[in-house]
C-alpha cells in the first residue's frame, strides 16, 4: 500500500514537472519571436468600396465591403499624414519595403465610427518587388481611435514567412494627405 502511494506521488511530481517544462518552452518561444516593426501609408485614391450600403451623405455604412492599397515603410518614416503623394505614388520611393493590400467590411457605425472597431479586415504585407514571394497575412479588427493599439492574428505567409503565426499590434497614426491612413505595425512571428 505504501509503495502505491510513493508511486502516485512520484507520478504526480513528474506530471507537474512536465507541465512546468512545457509552459517554460511556450514562454520561451514567445520571447524568441521575430518582431517586425513597420509603418503603412495607404493610398486613399485606391480605396474602393461597395456603394450599396451608404449613408445619405455617401459615406460607407455598416456591412460595406472594401479593398485598398498602400506602401510599407520602415518604422519611424511616417508622421501621421505623409507617405503617399496626391497622385498615389510613394513619397519616399527609396524607403518602400513593399506593398500592403487590405480587404474587409466596415462595422460599428461604418465611416461615421468615432471610437472603437471600425472595420474587420484581412491585410496582406508583401515584402519586396515581386508579389507572393515574401508575404505575411493578418486578420482582425481595426480601430477608429488614434494611437490606440489593437491586436490582430498572424494567419500565415509565404516564402521566409510560410509558417508564420503569431500576433500583430496595429495603431492608427493619422490620415495621409492622399485621404488614406498611416498605421504603426508590429508583427511578432513565433518561431
Amino acid at each position: 500500500m505504501k509503495n502505491h502511494r510513493i508511486i502516485k506521488v512520484v507520478l504526480l511530481v513528474l506530471l507537474l514537472a512536465a507541465g512546468v517544462t512545457g509552459y517554460a518552452a511556450l514562454a520561451q518561444s514567445d520571447s524568441d519571436a521575430q518582431v517586425i516593426r513597420i509603418e503603412v501609408a495607404e493610398d486613399g485614391n485606391r480605396f474602393v468600396f461597395d456603394d450599396s450600403h451608404l449613408y445619405e451623405d455617401g459615406m460607407p455604412d455598416y456591412g460595406t465591403s472594401f479593398v485598398t492599397f498602400g506602401y510599407i515603410y520602415p518604422e519611424g518614416t511616417l508622421n501621421g499624414s505623409n507617405g503617399v503623394l496626391p497622385d498615389g505614388s510613394p513619397e519616399f520611393p527609396d524607403k518602400v519595403l513593399g506593398t500592403w493590400i487590405c480587404k474587409g467590411w466596415l462595422i460599428g457605425e461604418g465611416m461615421h465610427t468615432e471610437t472603437g472597431p471600425v472595420v474587420t479586415s484581412t491585410q496582406i504585407y508583401n515584402f519586396g518587388e515581386e508579389y507572393g514571394n515574401a508575404t505575411i497575412v493578418t486578420d482582425g479588427f481595426e480601430l477608429a481611435d488614434l494611437n490606440v493599439p489593437v491586436k490582430r492574428a498572424v494567419t500565415g505567409g509565404t516564402g521566409e514567412y510560410s509558417l508564420a503565426r503569431g500576433e500583430m499590434t496595429q495603431a492608427l497614426l493619422g490620415f495621409t494627405d492622399a485621404m488614406g491612413v498611416n498605421l504603426s505595425v508590429q508583427i511578432a512571428i513565433a518561431n
